[in-house]
């Protein structure tokens, strides 16, 4: 059994920076768990020249494409914009010059449509994609706290302590004894992957369950090409259909680097997991010869990424849920013996920004905060 004064179950954006949180205040007597192979959660950005036979990417390339989430919009998160000028990220404004792109039906051909101003507020991306986020904090935390391939099974409350079982990639089983838990992964996912004993609260537990999942039931694609020669003809790289697959398009391009289209399924979860995934990408290159031309339908590199068929991110109640930003859950237990033991900090529940990056960012700093007073009031010592 290992110990720590802290754990922190998942290794997406806001438990990585809950741990640089923890850091920062001085507090290295923490362990963070991820149960993926790699670090960023629903943070996705891969290079279709890195990728190797399991998947993984693999490349050390700015050249890489979002497959989760994709923006960010400093005047409205000023927070997270901070982090990203504090990290020496590079940023660059979304394109969306040009005419957009509208499919209205399959009885008609694709329709352009003119725009005339920008969008506002300015959408946001990193070079390299939001993977570049992560990379920068994993760089300024400790690796000896950082594990990947830890799939934590079971939290027990026993007596003062708080047991938290993880089973590792060779499914041995290592127990780590700590006196707060840090819950880094969507309630929903929590509720239905984690065994709390005794259970949660009635209220807590349905709350949460209850609480859609970021991307769960989201799709997406992204063709790769040599140059946006879409903006040749003066389109944007926007589009919008009712025809499909794809029901929202946008200009995927990076600085310096391929250009790329990308968009999100309008298919539902369930019927796309009936299609085999050639058939889809098959579809989603037709559509993209209807909208931007015979060019389209030739890239040279295809991704596609089903969050709802990934069992670290989504459940069987995902397949018919919605996709959109809920609101936030009960982040902390008032009553039963978890009060004062575990609170969540994925950015479902964030109130001000849930779902988004910049909710993970809100929701650890209001977390960690909780476990760091939590911690003076009960004497417990958290520290180096």
């Amino acid at each position: 059994m290992r110990a720590a004064r802290i754990a922190i179950i998942g290794g997406g954006l806001s438990g990585l920076y809950a741990a640089l949180l923890l850091e920062q205040q001085g507090i290295e007597d923490y362990v963070l768990l991820e149960a993926r192979s790699t670090f960023g959660g629903r943070i996705l950005s891969v290079s279709p020249a890195g990728m190797d036979e399991s998947g993984q990417d693999t490349s050390d390339t700015f050249d890489r494409f979002d497959l989760g989430p994709t923006w960010f919009w400093p005047e409205f998160q000023p927070q997270f914009d901070r982090l990203v000028s504090s990290l020496e990220l590079e940023r660059f404004e979304q394109h969306d010059v040009g005419s957009m792109i509208i499919e209205r039906s399959s009885n008609e051909g694709p329709l352009r449509v003119h725009s005339g101003h920008a969008a506002s507020p300015r959408s946001m991306r990193l070079v390299g994609g939001m993977n570049a986020l992560v990379a920068a904090l994993c760089k300024k935390l400790p690796q000896d706290r950082l594990s990947v391939g830890h799939s934590v099974k079971r939290v027990r409350h026993s007596g003062q302590q708080i047991e938290v079982d993880a089973e590792d990639s060779r499914e041995r089983l290592i127990t780590y004894r700590v006196q707060f838990v840090l819950l880094a992964v969507p309630p929903r996912l929590a509720t239905s992957a984690i065994d709390f004993t005794p259970p949660l609260p009635d209220s807590i537990s349905r709350a949460w369950s209850n609480t859609a999942t970021w991307m769960a039931s989201h799709a997406k694609y992204v063709a790769v090409y040599d140059r946006p020669f879409w903006r040749d003809r003066g389109l944007s790289g926007e589009a919008r259909s009712a025809v499909g697959p794809l029901a929202e398009v946008h200009d995927a391009s990076m600085p310096g680097g391929s250009a790329a289209l990308f968009g999100f399924f309008g298919v539902p979860a369930h019927t796309r997991k009936r299609v085999p995934e050639q058939e889809l990408l098959l579809h989603c290159r037709a559509q993209f010869k209807r909208m931007f031309g015979a060019e389209a339908e030739q890239p040279k590199a295809e991704l596609i990424k089903d969050w709802a068929a990934d069992p670290l991110t989504a459940t069987a109640v995902d397949l018919e849920g919605a996709a959109g930003h809920g609101a936030a859950p009960q982040a902390t237990v008032t009553s039963s013996p978890w009060h004062g033991r575990l609170v969540g900090i994925a950015s479902e529940w964030s109130v001000r920004f849930p779902g988004y990056v910049a909710g993970a960012i809100d929701a650890a700093t209001i977390g960690v905060r909780e476990a760091i007073r939590t911690a003076a009031v009960n004497g417990w010592g958290v520290g180096v």
